[in-house]
């Protein structure tokens, strides 16, 4: 049983439909493989098949290029739909659209979006998003990857690390420096944005990261030794890249609000129905009321964690600035999901410890929703430097 408040805000009738069909994909295709997956620390090919099969790939890709451009409140919904039973598969179509596929078709030329977006939705081609690396986390202004023009080549040096779908992407959105800024305010400036194909001389995956949560997404390094690539594989202007970056992050953390949603909505699809079930002093644990104050504070805040997401992502299909908005909603989605996986886990008891119930996985994938696409830090950082001007 779901609080079913997901059509709060109202949903076009499109969006409904796509909605119910993503439940359907996850019932059918995820639910019965995630675990299993989790365990392997696999990629989670069978639900990655089927998603290409059903154009979840293609959402926010022109229909030009053989997208369905149902633009980012689409593949928000996609995102926490499948969150709430596997965030991994979740991340891996989240990267797919917001950080990879919406990047080129917003930023890049005709002839790129000719050449790269068809691959991209069908699904041939996974796409992944090359910014962190050893010194660029937070600060990803400090990039040491760099690109040095050669006639009409660019040849790119460096190490990129923590990239989702490393292992299985066939294409790679690469940020180097390009010049050397005169000093650590303006070095942002002379950063640049590429489009990498897997098959590329010169590209190597390096370390598998192992980790607490999502891990039927595989993390690794992107290695690039004198890999050259053609210079129309620059995307945007020499030099400013970083604002391309920023961009993405902005419809990357609308994805992650929308994971972290799904996970939160999940917590409470799966404490609800084990309240009305396990019975204690004679009674179900329902009937208690430290449970339901549990219960009414994870449905409040979901309803707020989705009000605040789908804001976001209107205002981006829109075409309005919303670097605020989304980081506003990755922020408290966010703390959300960590919190309601924790009751979760809390009103299961010691079933909750166990990996027989899917809590004991929502609680472990959680943790990096605090982290990746901006730190909770990072997200305050946007909010108050936005209130501030």
């Amino acid at each position: 049983m779901s609080t079913d408040t997901t059509r709060a805000p109202e949903l076009t009738e499109e969006q409904e439909l796509l909605q119910q069909t993503v439940r359907d994909y996850v019932r059918n295709h995820v639910a019965p493989h995630a675990a299993k997956y989790d365990e392997a620390e696999s990629f989670p090919e069978i639900p990655w098949a089927k998603a290409r099969e059903l154009g979840l790939c293609a959402i926010t890709i022109p229909e030009v290029h053989g997208g369905t451009a149902m633009g980012t409140v689409a593949a928000s919904i996609v995102v926490e739909e499948v969150s709430r039973v596997c965030p991994s598969t979740a991340v891996t179509l989240s990267v797919h659209n917001s950080l990879v596929s919406s990047t080129i078709a917003k930023h890049a030329n005709d002839a790129q979006r000719q050449r790269f977006l068809p691959n991209l939705a069908s699904g041939e081609w996974l796409g992944a998003y090359c910014l962190s690396e050893a010194g660029a986390g937070t600060d990803a202004s400090d990039q040491q990857t760099t690109a040095v023009r050669k006639g009409d080549r660019f040849v790119l040096n460096g190490a990129k690390l923590w990239i989702t779908s490393g292992t299985h992407a066939g294409l790679f959105i690469v940020f180097a420096r390009t010049s050397t800024a005169p000093d650590l305010a303006k070095r942002s400036r002379g950063v640049s944005c590429f489009i990498v194909e897997r098959a590329t001389k010169g590209v190597s995956i390096g370390k598998k990261e192992e980790k607490l949560g999502i891990r039927a997404s595989p993390t690794t390094e992107v290695l690039l030794q004198d890999c050259e690539i053609p210079a129309d594989n620059l995307i945007g202007e020499l030099d400013k890249g970083f604002r391309i970056a920023m961009d993405a992050l902005d419809v990357g953390r609308i994805g992650i609000a929308s994971q972290a949603l799904g996970i939160a909505q999940g917590c409470f699809d799966e404490s609800l129905k084990y309240a009305k079930e396990r019975r204690q002093f004679g009674r179900p644990i329902a009937e208690f009321q430290a449970i339901q104050w549990k219960l009414a504070d994870m449905a409040t805040g979901i309803d707020a964690a989705r009000l605040l997401t789908r804001r976001a992502a209107r205002m981006r299909d829109a075409g309005e600035p919303c670097a605020k908005e989304a980081a506003m909603a990755k922020l408290f989605a966010s703390i959300l999901a960590n919190r309601t996986a924790d009751e979760a886990v809390q009103i299961h008891g010691s079933a909750g410890y166990s990996r027989e119930y899917l809590v004991e996985r929502l609680f472990r994938d959680a943790r990096i929703t605090e982290i990746y696409e901006g730190t909770t830090e990072a997200q305050r950082m946007v909010i108050a430097r936005a209130l501030l001007g």
